[in-house]
Formats: C-alpha cells, structure tokens, sequence
C-alpha cells in the first residue's frame, strides 16, 4: 500500500480562497500529501485587500496543533501567518515539545494588497524563537529586509541575507526570492554550505495573491515526502511558476494563482523545469 504523507500548515484563514490555510491544503493535495490545518487568524479578505483580521484564542491554536500530531501525526509543518509574539512563542513551544525537525516558515508580514499582517512587535519573536528551528525560511526581498536588518538589491544582497539568516538567526537554510527585483525571477537557496539560484520566466500578471503561501506549502508537501531540500526548492518553483503562469483571472484586485496547474502540466510543451545552478 503506498504510504500516506502528511503535512501541517499552522497559518492564517483567508476567505478568498487564494492565499493562507487554504492556498497550503490546496498545494498539499495537488502535491498527493494528505494537508491538516491550525488556524491562527481568520481574515476577511479578497482579492482586492484585507478587510478585517480576527485573532484565535491561544488555547484554540494550541488544542488544534495537539489534536493533529497527537492522533495523525505530520512529516512536515510549515507556518505562515503568526500575527503576535504570544502565537509565535507558542508554536515554537509546540515545535519542540512534538520534535518537528521538518520545519518550513514562511515569514509572512504584508498582504498583496499592502495591509500588514505581522506586528512589528513579533518580528523579534520571530527571529529568536522560531526561526532557529526552521529547516528551511522563505522570505521575499521586503521580508528578508525586515528580518535582516539590510537592504537589498542585488543578488549578492540576497546571498548574504540568506546567510545572515542561517549564520546568525540560527535556521538550517534559508531561500530568498526574487519575484520583487526586475527581470527573470531569481530564488536564492542557502543551504548552510553552498548557494543554489532557481530561475525562471517571469510572466506579467496581476493574479499573484498567495504566491509565498503555495511556494513554502509545495516545499513542505515534498519534504513530507522525503525529497532532499535542493529537490523539494526545485519542485516548489516548478509549481508556482506555472501556478502563475497559467492565471485564472478570479476577481478585481490581485487574484489567486492556478494551484491545478502543476498537475495539469504536460511534458514537452515548454513547461520545462526552471533552470537551477550552483553558485559561489
């Protein structure tokens, strides 16, 4: 009997559909891993901005991450949206009480539309408590900005924030994309010993609301199911450039990505995998 691989998203509900809790379980399935969920928050939201963030209780996040890894168990979680330094705290509490090495945070901060989701007062909290158990951190150019302290620019800047996030704030790797800069879009992966750029086309669109959220989600799914980092990066990319690519036009504002698009792909159409290099 082939084997059940499960994965945990502890995140933000959005209501949109695009992005949050739902974007992960929909990239899990996509991806044939069995996704559960914590909800942290519950947004009101679409695609044309945040309308409203209602907090769950502590004691709601933690009796829904205890109720999943006690019963079914996870081989991977990844977070997303932790909007205060007490939930922030509490999942690292909860990351280290269940051993969870498989790990992924996406440091979720602003929404596409621009409405903050992290206070500034959890990004310390973020830094010092979650992300020194992270396997792996996926921030973009603003978040990794934040985090680091630095501004970046070039490619170069991206290699070293990805370092200073593994070297000082203590993660095992961390990738930083480049969807913000100009050009084709460039992922930068540290893994702790060497980089690796993932680059491919860019498309220009305006449905890109979830991106992070799918991108962290397809990098755990793989992970749950045993794949290296390079490889489960490399699948991850794949998934969300053609999620892009192939847009469905929902909505007025920033519209959702195509989460059926990876499988839906055909071989030798041109869908081909985005390019991946080592790099000094």
């Amino acid at each position: 009997m082939k084997p059940i691989y499960k994965a945990l998203t502890i995140a933000g509900s959005d209501s949109g559909g695009g992005a949050g809790i739902q974007a992960d379980i929909k990239t899990f399935q996509m991806l044939d891993v069995y996704g559960m969920s914590a909800i942290t928050a519950v947004t009101s939201q679409n695609t044309l901005g945040v309308n409203g963030i209602y907090d769950i209780p502590l004691e709601g996040i933690e009796r829904q991450i205890e109720a999943v890894i006690g019963d079914i168990g996870a081989d991977a979680v990844k977070t997303g949206m932790l909007s205060k330094p007490e939930v922030i705290e509490l999942v690292a509490e909860q990351v280290r009480k269940h051993r969870i090495s498989k790990l992924v945070v996406d440091p979720v901060m602003i929404a596409k539309g621009g409405a903050s989701l992290l206070a500034e007062s959890s990004q310390d909290a973020l830094r010092l408590k979650l992300i020194p158990l992270a396997a792996l951190v996926t921030p973009n150019i603003p978040e990794a900005e934040v985090i680091t302290g630095m501004t970046i620019e070039t490619l170069q800047d991206m290699k070293d924030a990805a370092v200073k996030i593994v070297e000082q704030y203590g993660a095992a790797a961390a990738v930083v994309k480049g969807g913000h800069r100009l050009g084709d879009p460039t992922d930068v992966l540290f893994d702790g010993r060497q980089f690796h750029e993932f680059t491919a086309e860019r498309y220009e669109t305006r449905h890109t609301h979830g991106t992070g959220c799918t991108f962290s989600a397809a990098i755990a799914a793989q992970l749950a199911k045993g794949s290296s980092l390079l490889d489960a990066v490399q699948t991850a990319k794949q998934f969300i450039t053609l999620a892009i690519r192939h847009e469905l036009g929902i909505g007025g504002g920033h519209g959702p990505t195509n989460h059926w698009a990876y499988s839906r792909r055909e071989t030798g159409n041109g869908d081909n995998t985005p390019a991946i290099k080592e790099s000094e």
